[in-house]
């Protein structure tokens, strides 16, 4: 492994990395064990392509996000481009405002433009949606995002898009899945040390805010009011890089009365008043909440640090209720299905997603469909006029943005909230609507975080080999395994688990971060006015109980 580590060091282009890795080989030379293990932690393999591209902690070395890692994954990007479109192949690139982002934004753009391909540069700092809209737009055959979304503070990433003539129409603007991820890997691994690979700056083109502008106009269109709108919102960013584009989309829509959150609205990659930068996470929307109230709010936006992904939370009777992705879900969902003038005839999610969104698409006499998690594909189905994932990602506009977007959804959002208030009603109560209709869907997540990635395999070994009679006192009555795959989805590694009571346990390890996450429903029949939201919760925590006991052993 030393040996492995004195080769990348002695062809690391970064000075700063190549000290790092050049201090961590002595100390464990030396002796140094813990040096030793960490150096094993660099070299146990390159990153590869996951969920969302390539994530991982900035540092020296192969398994890290580095300068030497985005010089020879762009490397590989460029010989697919040039290999599958020609030497005219197009490509944007834009970056957050994390760790090492612009660094990664400049080789990046400069290993392609010395390959030959026409390289545009959005303006630093933009949320992930401007480069999935600009991809697009402007016709690039490839668009690539540095950000690690709502990773923790140390890590960085790399996403990747395929566009124009690099793909089907189907995939025109989304993030890249087999069998281009491979063939870009194959090109990563042939490809030469980083140091030894070209760059080219001077034929960088760097866009103005054009595009920038046409995305903000595209996104504060989707308002279906005319005039100020008459709702007051609370805005957090979360420390990211969406603050300044929603403010601009919010009052080219109209929505004037925006209260921001002020410590939580210039990009700060260390997100120092939150423990982990994403609106899910417990206390996350805490300053949110606590302006709302001061300022008598009608909705509550987060959005996590590169913008793509959009949490809600709405005032009620009992105080303030932060939304759970699948109710921010179905409340879009019918939100599209009830609007004819849309395109597309199809509403789609994730399989981890609830079962609900099927039913509103049938109630409205739409298509559905269940994809792989991720929006690589969800937002590849035909017809698309609405998907979304329970890990509040929405796709709202899908002929603009193929890919999630949070600051389309917020838009949506207001727009919802607007609309049943001149009704006298609130998110809450269309939600209860759709109870009524379709039965109440509840879902709740259950992560288990691991430091040994190794355990997630080992549970998932466990799953599969353990005899499941019952969860939450109903017998079991269905064990899929997708890892062979079946007729509508390719394989992967997830088990499906339902029970006579139409109880669904979905179990998979993440595809970001190194946790294990389980996606519990329940499906509970509403009388004509009674939503038995407490029955459901207990039912989700034995569901919960259940199943944990089986992955723990």
């Amino acid at each position: 492994m030393i040996e492995t580590a004195r080769t990348w060091r002695d062809h690391d282009p970064d000075p700063a990395t190549r000290a790092e890795l050049a201090g961590l080989i002595e100390a464990a030379e030396s002796g140094d064990a813990a040096a030793g293990a960490d150096l094993d932690s660099r070299f146990r393999g390159p990153l590869t392509f996951g969920t969302a591209g390539l994530r991982g902690e900035v540092g020296a070395g192969e398994t890290r996000m580095n300068v030497a890692v985005v010089t020879r994954a762009t490397y590989g990007l460029g010989r697919h481009l040039i290999e599958t479109v020609g030497p005219d192949a197009r490509a944007v690139i834009g970056c957050d405002a994390r760790y090492g982002s612009d660094a990664f934004l400049d080789a990046a753009a400069e290993v392609l433009a010395a390959q030959g391909v026409t390289v545009m540069t959005l303006p630093r700092r933009l949320p992930t949606p401007v480069t999935a809209y600009a991809t697009r737009a402007l016709d690039c055959d490839a668009g690539v995002m540095i950000t690690a979304s709502h990773n923790p503070p140390a890590d960085n990433g790399y996403k990747v898009y395929l566009g124009g003539r690099a793909t089907d129409s189907a995939g025109r603007g989304v993030q890249i899945v087999p069998p281009a991820d491979e063939q870009i890997a194959a090109f990563i691994d042939s490809a030469p040390p980083a140091d030894e690979i070209t760059r080219d700056a001077a034929s960088v083109v760097a866009l103005d805010g054009t595009t920038l502008e046409a995305y903000i106009a595209r996104a504060a269109a989707l308002r279906p009011g005319t005039g100020p709108s008459p709702v007051r919102v609370v805005l957090t960013p979360m420390h990211g890089v969406g603050g300044s584009t929603a403010l601009a989309v919010l009052s080219a829509a109209g929505v004037t009365d925006v209260h921001v959150v002020g410590d939580q609205f210039s990009p700060d990659p260390d997100f120092p008043t939150v423990p982990f930068p994403n609106p899910e996470e417990p206390g996350a929307l805490d300053r949110a909440l606590d302006l709302a109230r001061h300022v008598d709010a009608h909705v509550v936006i987060a959005l996590d640090p590169d913008a793509d992904r959009c949490s809600v939370a709405t005032p009620t009777d009992r105080g303030w209720r932060q939304l759970t992705g699948d109710e921010i879900g179905w409340l879009l969902g019918e939100q599209a299905a009830r609007d004819a003038g849309r395109n597309g005839n199809t509403l789609a999610c994730s399989i981890v997603s609830s079962r609900l969104l099927g039913k509103i698409a049938g109630h409205h006499g739409l298509r559905f469909a269940a994809t792989l998690t991720g929006f690589k594909w969800i937002a590849r189905t035909p017809d698309l006029r609405f998907g979304y994932e329970e890990a509040i990602g929405y796709c709202t506009d899908p002929e603009a943005v193929r890919d999630k977007d949070g600051i389309s959804a917020m838009v949506r959002v207001i727009g919802l909230v607007e609309e049943l208030a001149a009704d006298g009603r609130t998110l809450v109560d269309l939600l209860d609507d759709l109870a009524r209709r379709h039965g109440l869907h509840a879902t709740a997540p259950l992560t288990i975080r691991v430091d040994d990635v190794a355990e997630i395999g080992q549970m998932m070994d466990r799953l599969r080999t353990t005899t499941i009679d019952a969860l939450a006192g109903s017998q079991v009555v269905e064990v899929l395994d997708l890892a062979t795959g079946s007729g509508d989805l390719p394989p992967t590694d997830a088990l499906v688990l339902r029970t006579a009571t139409d109880d669904r346990v979905i179990v998979r390890p993440s595809g970001t971060e190194p946790k294990l996450k389980c996606y519990l429903e329940v499906v509970l029949d509403c009388a004509d006015t009674e939503v038995p939201h407490v029955r459901a919760a207990e039912r989700l925590q034995e569901l919960s109980a259940d199943i944990a006991a089986v992955l723990r052993g």
